[in-house]
């Protein structure tokens, strides 16, 4: 292991060194790569045996699942107690091999499990203990929380996320809009829609030969960067959001938080207060993105309390169907609908129907 963090110092020791030029693109594209490659074999080595998860038992439980990420002394168990005890039914503490999942939360009738994430920071990328573990796990996150303190979050934000995107894990951001297809001859084709500020053919090239790619088609869409054509051909990037969380709001001045505020992806905490949670919890369902579909059984009255809860990717009936069991499916005739998604209060729907936040579900089964 030792090795490859030697190579990983010396690479990044090399970029350091290197002017950032025209001249110098094609080989600082090289060295990426090659860090690239190099970081992908310290999360899953060569010929190792189990999964990416293997001895980290934490179940997927809920709608979704959060990773809490932060430095120790940020307030970060305060936090996760905190919610788990005022807005979860389940305030027992479950223990985990590595970490503790303070219940799930329930929030307007979804259910979100909590997960603190320590080894991220604390050598996961030395390969220390059970780095990898605990990475394939903040991989199955649908959302980030990174926990700051709110008098050095600069400093704690820039080594986080540089810890995160060296895993692979891509914050706030969506997938490169690159086309990359590889053939079996024909050589390196490069499209551009739009102007290049840094790569052109050669930088392609030297970057696709690295990954002894030689005959690939590729359409660059945007003004790309040789780390979103790395991202592209590696293929194995989570994109996922995250909120930054700045803890001990109740050690600064209102003018410093007014300043704080205009911070993006950012929600102003006291942990210890309970102060500003409830902004916390809307903007935590807002990059959730979920939404909750309610059932309607013949003859009685939706069921408010319980509501079906889906991502908003994956919304039609089928899903709803699936997510409720999967024999629903295929004994369906057809749906009737109220809400914001129909026209008519109800309407007769099929499968494909795309549903919309809170509407009320019928499914009529063939007889």
């Amino acid at each position: 292991m030792s090795t490859i963090l030697d190579k990983i110092a010396a690479i990044e020791a090399e970029m350091a060194r290197t002017q950032k030029n025209k001249a110098t693109a094609g080989h600082l594209g090289l060295l990426k790569a090659r860090l690239a490659k190099l970081r992908r074999e310290l999360i899953t080595p060569k010929g190792g045996g189990g999964g990416p998860g293997e001895g980290f038992d934490v179940a997927k439980t809920g709608d979704a699942r959060i990773g809490f990420v932060g430095f120790p002394s940020v307030g970060k168990s305060t936090l996760l107690s905190t919610l788990a005890g005022v807005y979860s039914e389940v305030a027992a503490y479950e223990f985990t091999t590595l970490t503790t999942v303070p219940g799930c939360i329930k929030y307007k009738g979804a259910k979100i499990q909590l997960l603190d994430l320590p080894g991220i920071i604390e050598g996961a990328k030395d390969g220390k203990g059970r780095g990898r573990q605990v990475i394939a796990v903040a991989r199955t996150c649908s959302l980030i929380f990174i926990v700051l303190d709110v008098l050095k979050p600069l400093k704690h934000k820039k080594l986080i996320e540089h810890e995160l995107e060296g895993f692979g894990l891509r914050l706030n951001k969506d997938p490169p809009n690159i086309v990359f297809r590889k053939k079996d001859k024909g050589g390196i084709n490069l499209q551009t829609m739009v102007p290049q500020s840094e790569l052109d053919l050669d930088t392609v090239r030297t970057i696709l030969s690295e990954y002894k790619i030689h005959n690939a088609d590729i359409t660059l869409r945007y003004d790309a960067t040789s780390d979103d054509l790395i991202d592209v051909v590696e293929g194995n990037r989570i994109y996922v959001p995250c909120i930054y969380l700045l803890n001990k709001i109740d050690q600064i001045s209102i003018e410093e938080l007014d300043i704080i505020y205009k911070i993006p992806h950012c929600v102003p905490i006291s942990a210890h207060h309970r102060w500003n949670f409830d902004d916390l919890l809307e903007k935590m369902w807002l990059y959730l993105k979920l939404v909750r579909i309610y059932t309607k059984p013949k003859g009685q009255l939706p069921d408010y309390e319980s509501p079906v809860v889906l991502h908003s990717d994956r919304l039609s009936v089928e899903d709803f169907c699936n997510k409720l069991h999967r024999s629903i499916a295929k004994e369906f005739k057809y749906g009737l609908v109220w809400g914001s998604s129909v026209k008519h209060q109800p309407q007769k729907v099929g499968k494909e129907h795309i549903l919309a936040d809170e509407d009320v579900v019928q499914i009529v089964k063939k007889v």
